[in-house]
């Protein structure tokens, strides 16, 4: 399927590693011209670097912080003179989560809960308005937000909270933009093979006392297809809704963790 996308204008927030950067590499190799924006800005020309010699494709640096309004307006301005404009939107800078135990109510200080939501929802709602004229004066545009499982279970009181107001800014967002060609939708991963997957799996390995094999197992365990998925898998799915090919969803959060075992959302 020709996704449309040869020529469009993407930036992706956390598109430096991980998820963000699978999914730069997902666009530059259906022909969009990629920003990528990150707050180390070495570590962002590397990454700019490998996927251009990668793709073939145009994939540039821009340092970004979301958790500033000030970085995010000039960042966004940055891209536009670029790449000559903007059309796509990729939601995807976080606190990185997943890491460590998630803290009981009595050890939630609110300096946790404030700087994970600044950067996140906040910082989504940040790059949604700086880019927001840019999309709309092109009559078409595509905002993609990245939030996370978690929005569905229990076990991390942050996450949960930050990736619930992520699927409510991005249905907030669809309805204002209404007929204005702009498209908002979120997608959801769970457990995400990325370079940081083995150090996560080593730890919880130590912890438990068995090995790497069994770790990463259940890990996977409430997965119904029995594994990881990988970050490029997420990718996939996030290069289709850029696409034009993806106008009849809006508004929406669709899951991509491999399937929750047990769980009916409807």
């Amino acid at each position: 399927m020709d996704l449309e996308l040869t020529g469009r204008r993407a930036l992706v927030t956390g598109g430096s590693r991980g998820i963000g950067k699978a999914i730069a590499r997902a666009l530059a190799e259906e022909g969009v011209h990629v920003a990528i924006g990150a707050r180390d800005l070495t570590t962002l020309s590397a990454t700019a670097s490998e996927l251009a010699e990668m793709t073939g494709g145009r994939v540039v640096p821009v340092r970004l912080d979301t958790g500033d309004t000030a970085s995010v307006d000039a960042a966004v301005d940055e891209v536009v003179d670029l790449l000559g404009g903007l059309d796509i939107l990729v939601n995807n800078a976080a606190v990185p989560a997943g890491q460590a135990t998630p803290p009981r109510l009595a050890e939630l200080a609110d300096e946790v809960f404030w700087d994970d939501v600044n950067v996140k929802v906040l910082g989504y709602l940040r790059c949604a308005r700086a880019a927001e004229p840019h999309l709309r004066a092109n009559g078409w545009g595509r905002i993609i937000n990245v939030s996370g499982l978690a929005a569905r279970t229990t076990g991390s009181t942050v996450s949960s909270m930050r990736n619930v107001a992520v699927a409510a800014l991005t249905k907030n967002l669809a309805d204002e933009f209404g007929g204005s060609g702009v498209n908002v939708t979120c997608v959801h991963p769970g457990l995400t093979r990325t370079e940081r997957t083995p150090g996560v799996v080593a730890a919880r390995a130590a912890a438990g006392g068995f090995d790497d094999v069994e770790a990463e197992r259940r890990m996977a365990s409430s997965s119904v297809i029995g594994r990881l998925v990988d970050a490029e898998e997420v990718a996939w799915l996030v290069a289709f809704l850029a696409s034009p090919r993806s106008v009849a969803v809006n508004g929406d959060a669709i899951a991509c963790g491999g399937g929750q075992v047990g769980s009916i959302h409807y």
